[in-house]
């Protein structure tokens, strides 16, 4: 029997781009898996949007929180509320390549492995092609603690192997926090080279700058993995000098 996999994306005021996501997904070669959006209070016409895609396949769950959240928050709730044994997950300005499914789970099996990703394509708000990310062959923790090599849109985890896990209540960077709550259960994480997703570069999007991300990245390193101030800071110095000698 083929394994059964849950989506989990989030959503708000996605009314521009959740329609081609969702449509990624139903297009998928592979199909035994469920969608579960949770709405996180959208102030567009994203919940009726929903409740269309929603009443047309039964497949597709829809949720909404009771107040803005924060889509770790709405990540969560669809956690939740998922019954398959993988967990994958697809922002609502991201994109899945129709054999993404297909690849990443024959992969899985074959490394019987509890966390996968992927490289993935880099697109502009337009749809115009940036870029290309390419995975790592694989990752650890320690590898891991230096900065997230895993794309949110292409992670894939099995709950056989470390549960169902969620990610921290806190406000950025919670997807990277939950690759290491796995990793420290497991080995390691395995790479795919071929881009089977597409990530959508918003302007509006604190991820455009690496370096606005620093203090996020501190909060993991203190509250998440409750390291020391002095720890916390060589590991933001060795990310500092990682990023610059890569512009060089």
């Amino acid at each position: 029997m083929k394994p059964f996999v849950s989506i989990i994306t989030p959503s708000y005021n996605s009314i521009g781009f959740i329609d081609e996501t969702i449509n990624s997904i139903i297009n998928q070669k592979y199909s035994n898996w469920e969608l579960l959006i949770t709405d996180d209070c959208s102030t567009d016409e994203t919940w009726n949007l929903l409740e269309r895609y929603a009443s047309r396949d039964k497949r597709i769950k829809i949720f909404k929180l009771d107040c803005n959240s924060g889509p770790g928050f709405a990540r969560n709730n669809s956690i939740n509320h998922a019954s398959g044994r993988f967990i994958a997950f697809c922002d609502s300005d991201d994109q899945w390549k129709p054999d993404k499914l297909e690849k990443q789970l024959a992969v899985m099996l074959e490394k019987d492995c509890a966390l996968s990703f992927s490289s993935y394509s880099v697109i502009d708000e337009d749809g115009n092609h940036k870029k290309n990310i390419i995975a790592k062959d694989e990752v650890d923790y320690r590898t891991m603690l230096r900065n997230n090599y895993i794309g949110c849109l292409t992670a894939m985890y099995d709950t056989e192997k470390v549960g169902k896990m969620y990610m921290p209540k806190i406000r950025k960077r919670q997807d990277w926090a939950l690759w290491l709550s796995i990793l420290k259960k497991s080995d390691k994480a395995f790479g795919i080279k071929e881009p089977l997703a597409i990530y959508r570069d918003r302007n509006d999007s604190i991820s455009t700058n690496k370096l606005n991300l620093l203090k996020y990245n501190r909060a993991i390193y203190r509250e998440v993995e409750g390291f020391s101030k002095f720890k916390s800071n060589l590991l933001i110095l060795r990310f500092l000098f990682f990023y610059f000698c890569s512009k060089i």
